[in-house]
């Protein structure tokens, strides 16, 4: 007897069947289909079960992947007796050849993150991700352009070349943020500098240890500017109120330690 449950609801048991262990991937997700009353049982995505964690594995079974059931219920040395079932959109070995990719779109002038679900063969370009998701959001103009960010712990590790696969692209472990390039960014002079610009705080328990936290973002500094006038664009382009922009403070940050900066 196999306790089935919903990938969305891993706690509970949703049905049990009774089941050979010989049975093939086909036999298994045949009789799950039925029982749920689905015709196309190819829409049937199966995951093992992590007896010592006592929760799903986190990689489903691949389409035909394993021969009998015997080979989805083994975990190591022990044999469980349970298996998550999800039901996809389309056939899973459809699926495989996709790759889904979580994109945080962020407006050019409005305050809002929107996040997009690209669903794109494995072999396209992070360009062909980008044109797929102009035609999913509001631009700030027609002809905008966007670019791919990977962003951890609030700071910006990557710009993806719009040629690179998405086969290997990762977007588990960090964010995956699309913007669009600013005019200024795109005409720069020979002496303009495009920085980094992350909020940081210190934290008095841990030894002010910097800690970044909230949205990261570029900047383009030009030859001869003041942190006076940098501030000016920076409270500008983040809408931030004179009482709070007040209570700010600028720094210079190398190996995570602040030279703070005075505004001339």
């Amino acid at each position: 007897v196999v306790h089935f449950r919903s990938l969305e609801k891993p706690k509970e048991d949703d049905f049990c069947l009774e089941l050979s262990k010989l049975y093939t991937y086909d036999d298994v997700v045949e009789r799950v289909a039925r029982h749920i009353g689905l015709d196309d049982p190819t829409k049937i995505r199966l995951t093992s079960h992590n007896c010592y964690s006592q929760q799903p594995k986190p990689q489903p079974i691949k389409y035909r992947g394993v021969e009998h059931l015997s080979d989805m219920l083994v975990h190591y040395n022990q044999t469980s007796d349970i298996l998550y079932y999800e039901v996809l959109d389309i056939p899973l070995p459809e699926l495989q050849c996709l790759k889904t990719l979580k994109v945080a779109f962020h407006h050019a002038t409005k305050d809002e993150v929107v996040i997009h679900s690209i669903r794109l063969p494995k072999n396209s370009t992070v360009g062909d991700v980008l044109d797929d998701l102009r035609t999913k959001v509001e631009l700030s103009h027609p002809t905008a352009e966007l670019r791919l960010l990977e962003v951890f712990y609030h700071k910006i590790y990557k710009i993806f070349p719009v040629n690179e696969k998405i086969e290997n692209i990762n977007d588990q472990y960090w964010t995956l943020r699309a913007e669009e390039i600013l005019e200024e960014e795109k005409n720069l002079e020979p002496h303009d500098r495009l920085i980094h610009v992350y909020h940081f705080t210190r934290d008095a328990a841990q030894n002010h240890m910097v800690q970044n936290f909230g949205e990261p973002f570029f900047l383009v500094i030009h030859e001869g500017e003041t942190l006076g006038e940098v501030k000016g664009r920076i409270q500008k382009r983040l809408q931030v109120p004179d009482e709070e922009f007040t209570k700010w403070k600028f720094a210079f940050l190398s190996l995570s330690r602040p030279e703070y900066l005075q505004d001339s």
